[in-house]
């Protein structure tokens, strides 16, 4: 019987080596990245079962001590003896690398975790692990130290229900304090639940007193992908296109909407495998959908409105999509499966995406004018923006620097070594410039509020004048131009006043990083500094503050010493003379400062759209839900 999941299906590959040696060789990282990389490999497996017909339902528990339980109603891992291993396949799947269900076709069909490193990793790099097994009316239970079995399997209870349930505890002594985020996860298992219409995904931390759940089910599948993307753009036809294909034993489906926005937003997955740096299918993709609307640019008559091809960046202004492909034998670059390699991939995708695309717009040929209207105008759009670049560029080659006049240089030549301070103002900009260490330490006033891009497309954010001297100072150029070797500090720090209008200056600078420079802030280069709130003199000694908090606990100090204490509120930064600013948010070793990092790109892009974007009532119901959880407000 080809469907039978027994010993049989459990090939090995040898070895289980240097995975905790190297743990990054297999997970990516040892920092957060890699400690949620291992929910995912285990999760994974139980997608696998559910792509094989024989899973509905996976939950998974974030409990004290940061141990992590995933269930699932799938057939259970094989537990009989293996013939050639002489142990239960459990204990194999569990402790071989390169051991797995994958490799014969039989078992699955589809698999995301092909190499079968996924879970005997996670078992590798746990202090302990327990599997329990549900299969043939009976319980099988095993227990692992470090990848290393306590006993041998054996049978616990019986039972009428069928599946595996995995509890582990990441070691410490690898991952050190880092902790899961109930949100990442989250979002992680949402992802999952779009692209397995019908599949039913729980989560819930049971660290807090109170008890936080989610259950996520679309039978929407990739649309309702895409309406939850969009849900605070306004979309310029009315429902997601959607369409799926198979060629050669490749599965294919594509859900897509342009909104009134300028950013393009595609997210692509092989296997259910988020694969963020793209690959073939992704090329595939992007190749025929430009081909296809410069196609109907004839068909519809348009063409006296361009005087050349649409480009690629052109078709994807505004456009948001989910291309989700399923392939038999996927090759992924690296095992954080980041691209897809496959070359044939992208001539099939190609040939997929062209054929149904062509059939949707024949049937909807106003929405194929609508969606060529706007690239038409991102076309303009482009070439005004090179024309500012090109100006850019003459301007900076006629200059005896190439730099902005207000940029005060540091005299290191070691990017590695250099910090740029964005600061507001031009008061503060002349404290910084005298406070700073000027061997490393280089200093960029801004004036005046900035240019919200959010709002704006990429001919004026090229010609702003509040962002050129950020584009010319960080010497990477941007949008599709952005080279990050080109980085001139490797720490960018955003200084600005601890009130309303300096955190508006820090969402507009923020804005344009996530939107034009992505790379800076997903390589941990964008940093916020955090100048105190007061300055408390008491005598001849002086305490800063940079919390309510912290003030109010002073004082108490104080004041038990019986002295008497004069309490400055700063209103800004230029307020403070240069040795305040070098003490207090500059000096490398007293200073606070708080890195950007992005832990989930989604959800980042709904931030930004519903604070910087056009729509107003997405603003205000933020703000609504959000008003009673604000500590420090300047009114």
């Amino acid at each position: 019987m080809r469907d039978e999941y027994s010993a049989q299906s459990i090939q090995v590959l040898k070895g289980l080596e240097h995975v905790r040696k190297r743990p990054g060789m297999y997970i990516g990282s040892t920092g957060p990245d890699g400690l949620h990389h291992l929910v995912y490999e285990v999760v994974d497996n139980s997608i696998d079962e559910a792509l094989a017909g024989h899973c509905t339902e996976i939950s998974v528990m974030i409990g004290k001590g940061n141990v992590i339980t995933v269930v699932d109603n799938g057939r259970g891992i094989p537990v009989d003896m293996h013939p050639i291993e002489k142990v239960s396949a459990l204990e194999i799947v569990m402790t071989k690398l390169h051991a797995g269900g994958k490799f014969d076709k039989q078992s699955y069909k589809i698999s995301g975790g092909l190499h079968g490193v996924g879970v005997s990793v996670v078992n590798a790099l746990s202090e302990w692990c327990e599997v329990y097994v549900k299969k043939g009316g009976k319980v099988y239970y095993q227990k692992y130290n470090r990848g290393i079995p306590e006993e041998s399997t054996k049978i616990t209870g019986e039972c009428e229900e069928h599946g595996t349930m995995i509890i582990f505890k990441p070691d410490t002594s690898i991952f050190g304090d880092n902790i899961f985020s109930f949100d990442t996860l989250s979002n992680r298992l949402r992802e999952l639940a779009f692209l397995n219409k019908g599949i039913k995904i729980n989560i819930t931390d049971n660290r807090l007193l109170q008890e936080k759940k989610h259950r996520f089910e679309f039978e929407g599948g990739l649309k309702s992908f895409i309406l939850y993307l969009n849900k605070n753009k306004n979309a310029i036809h009315n429902e997601p296109i959607f369409f799926e294909g198979e060629k050669e034993d490749i599965y294919l489906e594509v859900a897509l909407e342009y909104n009134e926005t300028y950013a393009e937003n595609i997210y692509s997955f092989v296997n259910n495998i988020n694969t963020r740096e793209g690959g073939t299918h992704l090329i595939g993709f992007k190749s025929a959908l430009t081909r296809t609307l410069n196609d109907f640019i004839k068909r519809l008559k348009l063409s006296k409105k361009i005087e050349e091809n649409l480009s690629g960046d052109d078709v994807r202004e505004g456009l948001t999509a989910v291309i989700s492909v399923k392939v038999p034998d996927p090759q992924f670059e690296g095992q954080t499966k980041a691209k897809l390699g496959n070359s044939e991939v992208k001539g099939i995708i190609e040939s997929i995406v062209n054929e149904k695309l062509t059939l949707y717009f024949e049937l909807n040929s106003e929405v194929a004018k609508k969606i060529l209207e706007k690239s038409i105008l991102a076309a303009k759009a482009r070439e005004a923006a090179r024309k500012a670049r090109e100006l850019t560029r003459r301007k900076s080659f006629l200059e005896s620097t190439g730099l902005p006049g207000k940029l005060a240089d540091c005299s290191e030549r070691d990017p590695s070594k250099c910090e740029l301070y964005i600061v507001e103002g031009d008061s503060a900009g002349g404290s910084a410039k005298l406070g700073r260490d000027r061997q490393f330490q280089a200093i960029l006033p801004l004036w005046g509020k900035m240019l919200n891009v959010e709002k704006t497309r990429i001919d004026k954010v090229m010609a702003n004048e509040k962002l050129q001297p950020i584009i010319t100072s960080l010497g990477t150029g941007a949008g599709k131009g952005f080279d990050i070797s080109k980085l001139r500090y490797h720490k960018i720090i955003i200084m600005a006043d601890a009130d309303v209008d300096g955190s508006h200056i820090r969402t507009l600078i923020l804005t344009f990083f996530f939107r034009y420079m992505k790379e800076l802030i997903e390589r941990g280069h964008v940093f916020i500094a955090m100048p105190p709130l007061y300055k408390i003199a008491s005598g001849k000694k002086i305490f800063y503050a940079y919390t309510d908090e912290e003030k109010e606990r002073t004082l108490k100090e104080i004041k038990e010493k019986e002295d008497k204490a004069n309490v400055q509120r700063y209103k800004g930064l230029g307020e403070m003379n240069p040795d305040q600013l070098w003490e207090t948010t500059m000096d490398p070793f007293t200073r606070s400062i708080i890195q950007v990092q992005m832990e989930d790109e989604i959800e980042a892009d709904e931030i930004f759209t519903t604070l910087m974007g056009g729509d107003v009532e997405p603003r205000r119901k933020f703000i609504e839900d959000n008003a009673l959880f604000v500590s420090n407000l300047d009114v």
